[in-house]
């Protein structure tokens, strides 16, 4: 019982910092028609009827390109295509209208539900949806008329906003009208894209059927900048992706990106809780498109010594590591090297140079539990060298107790005391009897 208590406490106290940092910020969700499909979009529904219960505001893009392709195959009409997007005729646009109007139904009542039979029944959702989105015809590109076929002309943020302070999901389709009054079919990733952008949104989110992006070994790539993404989609388009949900997505979070939001999110619709995991916990589960990255690798400075006694502390408990006052760490902050994510320093290394000999002394190399199976011991071992070899160093010694095969891995060898600098010498604990193995950096 005790063990699932700490379990508890210490799940909700890692979850806290994110429903805070989430609470009143805008989310722009991405549905495509093969989410909607799936099994697990009950699950799916149920997780954002419990985001927005957290105070998130939510924004609900909703495509549907399979029931769509599956109306118009009913009634034996072909989908016509130009550079990868649809000609709407009108017939089309009958079929779409009647498959994206079906759909805000259907979504609209599961989210009124959403939250029954769970500890959230009786809490009420408002979904809203209206004319929030002006659209202009595509017009004609080559000789092609795209006829119903449109663009994001004008967004009502004003309204939105209105809505979203009511606490209302906002749930948008793709179809839009004209300052002229005619219909006209958008791809949901255009729409998406332009209401996070200018919305301001702090996050775009959308769904594939993987767990994100896939290595060439099928491992997840948990964060992306955008010019990695062109590259991906560039491979993806000679493999004949053109309108996959991963391919659609990464489409619009390029530009999401470039334009001010700050992480567009892409997981998978058949992992039931994907979208909790993601936004609730350090490393997520998928992928995400950043413009720089959410990790900061750099020297610490004062207001970092709360996080690195937080990390430090346990192991000094257990003896791993030599106590170090908090006076004494405000004193040599500058010896120290940090990596933050989200506020929370994961892992940091102290660098002491011994300028007569040109050797400097790497202590406190530290990573955060949920880290260490990751190669952030590797990164601050690599600044550490860097800081060493700008400062004319040409060796960097280890006194360790239980670390000794990772540093041997990666180059130190074993050394006698008699080779520390004379006032390490004089400090070396015969107690502790750690092991010293030194390593040369000679540029």
């Amino acid at each position: 019982m005790k063990n699932r208590s700490t379990e508890l406490v210490n799940g909700f106290r890692h979850i806290v910092p994110y429903i805070n940092a989430h609470r009143g910020k805008i989310f722009v969700i991405m549905l495509g028609g093969e989410v909607i499909n799936h099994e697990n979009f009950t699950e799916i529904i149920n997780d954002i009827g419990l985001l927005h219960s957290l105070g998130i505001n939510l924004i609900v893009v909703y495509g549907a390109l399979p029931q769509i392709n599956a109306n118009l195959s009913q009634f034996n009409m072909k989908s016509v295509y130009h550079k990868y997007t649809r000609v709407t005729d009108i017939d089309t646009l009958k079929c779409i209208k009647q498959e994206a109007g079906r759909l805000q139904l259907e979504i609209t009542a599961r989210l009124s539900m959403s939250l029954s039979n769970t500890p959230l029944q009786g809490a009420r959702i408002n979904v809203v949806s209206g004319n929030f989105i002006i659209a202009q015809p595509l017009g004609i590109d080559n000789g092609v008329d795209y006829c119903h076929s449109g663009r994001v002309r004008r967004i009502d943020k004003k309204t939105i906003f209105s809505q979203l302070k009511n606490r209302s999901i906002v749930l948008i389709g793709p179809i839009a009208s004209s300052v002229t009054g005619e219909s006209f079919n958008l791809t949901s990733e255009e729409i998406a894209t332009q209401l996070a952008i200018q919305l301001q949104a702090e996050k775009m989110i959308g769904f594939c059927s993987e767990q994100g992006v896939l290595d060439k070994n099928n491992v997840i790539i948990s964060e992306l900048f955008p010019n990695e993404v062109i590259k991906i989609l560039e491979l993806l388009k000679k493999k004949q992706d053109f309108f996959s949900s991963t391919v659609k997505f990464l489409r619009g979070s390029i530009e999401a990106c470039k334009q001010g939001v700050r992480r567009s999110h892409l997981i998978s619709y058949k992992t039931n809780g994907a979208l909790v995991q993601e936004l609730f916990s350090r490393d997520g589960i998928g992928t995400q498109i950043v413009m720089e990255s959410t990790e900061q690798v750099r020297l610490a400075t004062i207001h970092d010594i709360r996080g690195i006694v937080d990390l430090i502390r346990p192991l000094e408990k257990q003896g791993i590591l030599v106590r170090r006052s908090r006076k004494q760490l405000e004193i040599e902050i500058n010896k120290f090297t940090i990596i933050k994510q989200d506020n929370l320093t994961i892992g940091c290394a102290a660098l002491y140079p011994f300028m007569e000999d040109k050797i400097g002394e790497m202590a406190c190399l530290v990573v955060h539990p949920d880290y260490r199976s990751s190669s952030r011991g590797d990164i601050l071992l690599k600044k550490i060298i860097y800081r060493a070899q700008i400062l004319g160093l040409i060796k960097i010694f280890v006194l360790t107790i239980q670390s000794i095969h990772w540093f041997q891995e990666r180059g130190f060898i074993p050394i006698d005391l008699n080779l520390l600098p004379e006032s390490k010498k004089k400090m070396y604990n015969y107690q502790r009897k750690s092991k010293i193995l030194m390593l040369d950096i000679i540029n």
